[in-house]
């Protein structure tokens, strides 16, 4: 099913497929159902945008950690 979110972080719309239906979406908005337990087939990157509309491109953008400087040994 295509998913249509605005992202928590960015403001940008997005839409993924994701293997869900209607009624799961339902069930999970009504509250009283945690994410993991509401759709436990979804890796975490689905999960993710169906709760907060962040993709993992955005994660990876804006959320990683910077990786970290090597530094060059000098000769002595």
């Amino acid at each position: 099913m295509i998913i249509k979110k605005q992202s928590q972080l960015t403001g940008i719309s997005h839409e993924r497929d994701i293997d869900v239906t209607q009624e799961q979406l339902d069930t999970y908005k009504k509250g009283g159902v945690l994410l993991d337990r509401a759709f436990p087939h979804l890796d975490a990157d689905d999960r993710e945008f169906i709760k907060t509309g962040i993709t993992p491109e955005e994660w990876e953008k804006y959320l990683s950690p910077p990786e970290p400087e090597s530094e060059e040994i000098a000769d002595e």
